[in-house]
């Protein structure tokens, strides 16, 4: 039987597997560290769509068929897809998801949405409700920054805090039975506003809603960052993480030698001209069904906590004067 913990984490009695995943990325994303982790690195951002917005579904879709055709399954195996994106009314995933023919439950948690999806997901499986279900997610450099920003043509320089969004997507299948990674816990996050209002800073916004979540986690849990071979957070780039190390230490957990972000590693930082670092729904989701979960199999990693934050602003509560409200969830993956 599944089991609460302290007000915010369940474990599961019956762990849900990923029992297959892909990753798709951007022409910027393949040329980074990371690049020989993803399952397909586009040579055209557009993906031969119209607009910017219509190229992000196709990202979503092939991430889809990739993971499908790899665990050997088709659209009818599956029982529900979860996603969502960072456009208005996740108007990526519906074009991108719309002839799938599957059961659909649409997501909004900003850059948290992968880890979202996959803990409703398990709920799902561990609930005996589905057999097989879809999580995944997207976002697309173009399509964000003429959204929540300024339009591309504007061509204004960024702040050092600044971060760059992920032209990227991931999907993980999770299944009630097969082999690989499982997902043991979920910590589910409150939302978190330090009053923070300035867009171009999203770490400095998203670290305090790590902190509560992480937290929260070992509290509800007994656990402590030597239970873990990494804590992952996406996407706190380098400010966030900074933050996020520093003020967890003051709550007495010292994670700065198991702690790595997505939004660090997905790019060459200073090559790469990325300022802080990579954010964006797709960041997370590349790097956790790419390089993550490859390491996981080849058993360099036994245990991980992966903590995704989001910013849950609209461009027009920004320029209402509004501060920015955050969240993270996070799930233990074992292997």
């Amino acid at each position: 039987m599944n089991q609460k913990l302290g007000n915010q984490t369940v474990r599961f009695a019956t762990s849900p597997y990923i029992i297959s995943r892909a990753s798709v990325v951007g022409t910027k994303e393949g040329e980074g560290p990371l690049k020989d982790t993803f399952d397909m690195i586009v040579s055209d951002d557009k993906m031969g769509q119209v607009s910017w917005d219509l190229a992000e579904g196709a990202f979503q879709k092939t991430a889809v068929e990739i993971a499908l055709k790899k665990a050997g399954l088709g659209n009818n195996d599956i029982e529900y897809i979860l996603s969502g994106d960072l456009q208005n009314q996740c108007a990526a995933t519906h074009y991108g998801l719309r002839e799938t023919n599957i059961p659909f439950l649409g997501l909004y948690g900003a850059c948290s949405t992968m880890v979202e999806s996959l803990s409703v997901g398990s709920m799902i499986i561990c609930g005996g409700y589905a057999e097989r279900v879809v999580c995944l997610t997207s976002s697309h450099f173009c399509s964000a920054e003429k959204q929540y920003r300024n339009p591309l043509e504007y061509g204004g320089q960024r702040t050092p805090t600044a971060q760059w969004t992920a032209t990227a997507s991931g999907a993980a299948i999770l299944a009630k039975e097969g082999i690989g990674p499982r997902i043991t816990h979920i910590t589910t996050g409150k939302i978190v506003d330090k009053g923070i209002t300035d867009v171009s800073n999203m770490g400095a916004a998203m670290a305090p809603a790590a902190l509560d979540t992480i937290t929260a986690h070992f509290k509800d849990t007994g656990r402590t960052p030597e239970d873990y071979d990494l804590i992952l957070t996406g996407d706190l780039g380098v400010t966030g993480s900074e933050i996020l190390c520093e003020l967890i230490k003051k709550d007495g957990y010292d994670i700065e030698k198991k702690h790595n972000d997505c939004g660090k590693m997905l790019y060459n930082i200073e090559s790469q001209d990325v300022h802080a670092g990579g954010s964006g729904c797709g960041c997370c989701a590349s790097v956790l069904c790419g390089h993550i979960l490859t390491e996981l199999e080849k058993g360099n990693y036994k245990n991980i906590l992966v903590a995704a934050t989001g910013a849950l602003m609209n461009p027009l509560t920004v320029l209402q004067g509004e501060s920015i409200p955050t969240i993270s969830h996070a799930i233990a993956i074992t292997i």
